[in-house]
């Protein structure tokens, strides 16, 4: 009898012993269980409002990637964009947005979607020497929302940007006119002041300066080329009493 209880008794902490080897195992072996789509989404807002954007954005993607017909992904999408937006990825954020935007044209956040896409494009801005893409999509951005979504209150908060966008397109191409300028070749010049000053009538310091150098340039460049025209001309004469 005692042999009987002994040998159930080994058999038992024998069991015992495996399973917690296999319970090891399966910890130190084994893929832990994917976090679920609510759980992903539930991370990422508590990210978010501890201000650990790029943290919440990664939790977004996941959803998104991992559980793309999730009732949780539609608003991870727009949530997205707000994380990487928050984080100032703003080529990150630019991208989400658009993505929501094709995904969900009828959306109601859309009037909020393009003031977005437009901000993220207006702060990826430089300096007025480089090429001016972003700012220029930004403008476009914010016309659409103003054309499509005139009564949104994102619309009328689109007006500041507009016109600051307008102004580093102004500085820009003021900025290449004054390279030609210094650099003497007049007729670049002229061409490029004169498209400010048709341009950019809204801004008027901008277009007075424009319209001023615009007259100095054709000044120059007429100037130019009847020095030109008479070097050819005489060069012409020259040779012909040359071969006399």
């Amino acid at each position: 009898m005692t042999n009987k209880h002994t040998f159930r008794a080994a058999a038992l902490l024998l069991a015992a012993v495996l399973l917690s080897g296999c319970a090891l195992v399966d910890r130190y072996f084994m893929e832990p269980p994917e976090d679920t789509a609510q759980e992903l989404f539930e991370n990422g807002n508590d990210a978010m409002q501890e201000k650990r954007y790029e943290e919440a954005g990664e939790y977004f993607q996941k959803l998104k990637d991992r559980y793309p017909f999730s009732p949780y992904t539609l608003q991870a999408e727009l949530a997205l964009g707000d994380a990487w937006f928050l984080a100032e990825r703003f080529p990150e954020a630019s991208a989400a947005y658009k993505e929501y935007e094709s995904l969900h044209p009828r959306s109601e956040h859309i009037p909020y979607v393009l003031f977005q896409i437009g901000v993220s494009n207006y702060s990826q801005f430089a300096s007025i020497d480089k090429p001016q893409q972003n700012i220029s999509e930004a403008l476009e951005y914010f016309y659409r929302l103003k054309e499509e979504h005139p009564d949104s209150r994102y619309a009328k908060e689109a007006d500041y940007y507009i016109e600051k966008c307008r102004r580093f397109l102004a500085d820009h191409e003021v900025y290449v006119a004054d390279f030609y300028w210094k650099n003497e070749q007049y007729g670049p010049a002229w061409k490029r002041y004169s498209y400010v000053a048709e341009n950019f009538t809204d801004l008027p310091d901008v277009v007075d300066y424009a319209t001023r150098m615009s007259q100095l340039c054709y000044l120059e460049y007429q100037k130019r080329r009847s020095e030109e025209e008479r070097s050819k001309e005489h060069g012409s004469w020259k040779q012909w009493l040359d071969w006399l």
